[in-house]
């Protein structure tokens, strides 16, 4: 079987594929990864739990990403296996027993992350602190974020000092991390967490060369309108020459959907039609699982019938996917030609973030068919 199509049409006049295929534009990845690494002002670490797929990992770093924001010993092993010279980023402040230690032994990796005075001394027990970057998390949360991040990890901008100067004790360089949430919709969320952290460095009796403002950088969905990514970049462009930082002074992101996702989709097939309901092969327990949380409701989207693009008039859908669970529906109607039926395909376009990598096989319904769609001018629906 291929993996590598000129064009969506070609891969559907090639096979008629029962189980979903999940569709990488390189092209589209290069793209997203010129131009976030060029304007952003400061370093890119792509945060690799976004989508992990070797596709788009090799993608990213063909176009300048070559830092990675690693939750795992697994994340930093799979990245190290597809770039050599990748720097692989030990971001969380949770980690297997161990695996800190063989990241910096086996990888190189040196920088890591804490959120609470508690998890300092597990992690120099392991690592050489004299060769090593220790973050601490502050929580910093934004009401323009769709998921608050702080729940879970980072702790109170008060304690940030005290946590800043243990790490400065135990041998490692301090720096200052913090992450305002996922599905950012307004560019002020940047300017108000840099302003938190300008005040914890400010009563920090130390220079502190490193700022990690993590991810939550959006992408634009259908009825999920959100500003450009040059207005994100323009406003912490606008606050970062406020920041006390030390000499040789850096500040990072993290961005994972917004690297991610335009350049993937999956084409899945039409099971069952009931007058305006459409069951598919794919659904929620599948690549389209992060539909279950607050933002987005639906992917963009074009109908084919055997390889030719399906048209007529337009008509509103509801989508179930295949499993046994009344759960298993799509949030969002979708505008799909009125004619469509059992055996026909429809091409959910934007679709790389969030899906490969928490997709599952309840069920039974699982497909792992990867393709390269590998035209430049072939492009995802948008």
């Amino acid at each position: 079987m291929s993996r590598r199509y000129a064009s969506t049409v070609a891969l559907l006049r090639a096979r008629q594929p029962e189980l979903p295929v999940y569709c990488i534009y390189p092209h589209v990845y290069h793209d997203a990864g010129r131009h976030f690494v060029e304007n952003f002002p400061g370093r890119v670490l792509y945060a690799v739990k976004a989508n992990n797929h070797p596709f788009v990992i090799s993608a990213l770093h063909a176009a300048g990403v070559n830092d990675f924001d690693c939750a795992s010993l697994q994340e930093i092993t799979l990245v190290k296996s597809l770039c050599p010279d990748a720097r692989c980023y030990f971001m969380n402040p949770v980690r297997i027993a161990g695996d800190a230690r063989q990241a910096q032994r086996e990888f190189g990796t040196r920088h890591f992350m804490i959120d609470h005075a508690s998890g300092l001394a597990p992690l120099v027990d392991e690592i050489d602190a004299q060769r090593s970057v220790i973050f601490a998390r502050m929580a910093v949360s934004h009401h323009s974020a769709m998921v608050d991040l702080s729940t879970k990890f980072g702790a109170p901008p008060a304690d940030m000092p005290g946590i800043l100067a243990n790490i400065r004790d135990a041998g490692a360089e301090p720096a200052l991390a913090f992450n305002v949430g996922t599905g950012v919709t307004e560019p002020g969320a940047y300017t108000y967490a840099i302003g938190l952290a300008r005040e914890v460095l400010e009563k920090t009796p130390f220079p502190v060369r490193l700022l990690d403002i993590g991810g939550g950088f959006p992408r634009r969905y259908p009825g999920f309108i959100v500003p450009p990514l040059d207005e994100f970049f323009a406003a912490i462009r606008g606050i970062r020459h406020e920041l006390p930082l030390g000499a040789s002074s850096e500040i990072m992101a993290e961005p994972g959907r917004a690297l991610s996702a335009p350049g993937m989709s999956t084409i899945a097939r039409v099971l069952l039609r009931k007058e305006s309901r459409l069951y598919l092969n794919d659904g929620m327990y599948g690549a389209f699982w992060e539909l279950r949380f607050k933002g987005h409701v639906r992917y963009p989207a074009r109908a084919y019938r055997g390889h030719e693009p399906l048209v007529g008039k337009p008509h509103s859908f509801r989508l179930f996917g295949p499993t046994c669970d009344s759960s298993d529906e799509l949030p969002g109607s979708v505008e799909l030609p009125a004619g469509i039926d059992v055996g026909d395909y429809i091409e959910f376009g934007s679709m790389g973030a969030y899906s490969l990598s928490g997709r599952t096989s309840f069920n039974g319904f699982y497909s792992d068919d990867v393709v390269r769609i590998e035209t430049e001018s072939s492009l995802p629906p948008s």
